[in-house]
């Protein structure tokens, strides 16, 4: 029990020995961690009072630059203000001053209008008294004496008149024929002109005469089928790879030619296919048609048409008068009213669009029964165009009076076109016809040895013998067979007579 009871004893008192070693030992330890971590702390607390230092040094250092940029900014700004007060304090003095200027120039004008006004009213009564001693000295009264002198002025002034009119006809008569043909010669220089084309016939060439037999067909079905839907005339003979078309319209030649050579290429000819192909190419020819109306519209500048109007322009492309091609007449004519207007003061634009349609009537889609001229001008009159165009266009065959100053002008314009050499093909024989009775006019008449006619019928040389016929007799003569000429033939434009004779003296050396 004892020992029980020592054992106790002992393990109490070693427990609390241990304890008490334990505690100092762990509260040394203690002491040593929290004097390091106190140690940290401070380094810790020391380094952030450093970066909080630097960032406000760094947040002060950027606001004082920012608030200086904002006095400079300030500053800037008064001193602009004060530029402007400146400028402005200087504008009020001189508008301060100039409106001293103006007022003392008011008053000085007011001044003088006092002057003037008095002296208007001296020179007044200075006047009535003047015309009152003129009257007394006279005996006419102010009226009576204007009345006088205005008769006498009214006489010279008519015979003035008179004289000076006399002297302007004189002046007119002389120039006018002068200038009439300086602007027709200059108007057919600036327009480019074309030369007669064929209008009966058209060949169409083929690879080889193996072809005939296959547009021919069997029993000749294939051509009498190509014959009554163009209704052109297809000539198939011996010349070598060649066949004529024959027909006066040319639209249906062309429908024609197109057809053949879809055919031919294609290779599968017969009755129902030529009818197709026929089709194919009438609407083919008439969207070319449109297209050339639009197309010679804009090349000619001419704009505001009605369609109907551009696509019988279109078809003046496969008309011809006289062998000359009607578009191109059409476009010729329009170029030279343009030029003639432009030199005579006119509108070119309207010239020009009255020489385009002149000759509409020419290609109606049913054949009238009146003129060319009176058709064109209902048709233009029937698409809205001003009525000194349709004017222009009826008149220009003198078929209508002539209403306006283009109606002259596009009636020469188309003599100019139609009648300069080369423009329209005569038949030869009356051709030479016409040569021939020019030749033999003048050879009628005495003292002619030789006669020649040249430039197309247009100018014909008479050379007569030196001794038969003197200086003075070659004038008259001249003018007797143009006279001649004149009565008793028919030709398209004039006809230059020039008589020449010869002076020769012959020497000889022996």
């Amino acid at each position: 029990m004892v020992t029980i009871i020592v054992a106790i004893v002992a393990l109490l008192l070693g427990g609390a020995i241990g304890f008490v070693l334990f505690r100092y030992v762990a509260t040394g330890k203690y002491n040593s961690i929290l004097q390091k971590a106190e140690e940290e702390a401070k380094v810790i607390k020391e380094k952030k009072l450093l970066e909080v230092k630097e960032k406000f040094l760094n947040k002060k250092a950027e606001l004082e630059k920012e608030v200086q940029q904002r006095n400079q900014r300030i500053q800037q700004a008064e001193n602009k203000i004060k530029q402007r007060e400146m400028t402005l304090n200087q504008r009020q003095d001189e508008l301060n001053r100039k409106n001293r200027e103006n007022e003392n120039t008011k008053n000085n004008l007011e001044n003088q209008k006092k002057r003037l006004d008095e002296k208007a009213q001296e020179v007044e009564n200075l006047h009535k008294q003047e015309l009152e001693k003129l009257e007394a000295i006279s005996g006419l009264s102010a009226e009576e004496a204007k009345e006088h002198l205005v008769e006498t002025l009214k006489d010279e002034a008519k015979t003035q008149a008179a004289s000076y009119i006399n002297d302007i006809m004189e002046d007119a008569k002389i120039s006018a024929n002068k200038e009439a043909k300086r602007i027709i010669i200059q108007s057919i220089q600036r327009v480019a002109t074309e030369t007669a084309i064929e209008n009966s016939v058209t060949v169409f060439h083929i690879d080889n005469d193996e072809v005939k037999g296959r547009i021919i067909g069997r029993e000749g079905r294939n051509i009498r089928a190509l014959e009554a839907a163009t209704g052109v005339e297809i000539v198939v003979d011996d010349t070598p790879e060649a066949i004529v078309l024959s027909a006066f319209d040319p639209v249906r030649r062309e429908i024609a030619r197109l057809a053949l050579h879809q055919l031919v290429t294609d290779g599968r000819i017969h009755p129902a296919r030529i009818e197709e192909v026929v089709a194919k190419v009438k609407k083919q020819v008439e969207e070319e048609v449109i297209e050339t109306g639009k197309r010679t519209t804009i090349d000619l500048g001419i704009h505001g048409l009605h369609p109907e109007l551009i696509r019988i322009i279109g078809k003046m492309k496969y008309r011809s008068s006289y062998g000359q091609n009607l578009l191109q007449h059409a476009r010729e004519t329009a170029n030279l009213c343009a030029v003639m207007a432009s030199e005579l003061g006119l509108n070119p634009k309207k010239a020009k669009r009255a020489g385009l349609l002149h000759d509409i009537g020419k290609v109606p889609d049913e054949e009238p029964e009146l003129p060319h001229a009176i058709y064109g001008a209902k048709l233009a009159e029937k698409y809205k165009e001003k009525a000194d165009i349709c004017n222009a266009i009826g008149a220009h065959h003198d078929e209508m009076e002539m209403n306006t100053l283009l109606a002259p002008i596009v009636q020469v314009c188309d003599a100019i076109s139609g009648a300069r050499p080369g423009a329209r093909r005569e038949i030869v024989e009356a051709y030479i016809k016409r040569l021939n009775d020019l030749e033999n006019i003048a050879m009628s008449y005495p003292g002619v040895t030789k006669t020649y006619a040249i430039q197309a019928g247009r100018e014909l040389r008479v050379i007569v013998g030196a001794d038969k016929i003197d200086d003075a007799q070659t004038e008259a003569l001249s003018g007797e067979i143009a006279k001649k000429i004149q009565d008793e033939m028919t030709y398209p434009g004039q006809v230059k007579i020039t008589v020449i004779r010869e002076t020769r003296s012959v020497s000889y050396a022996k």
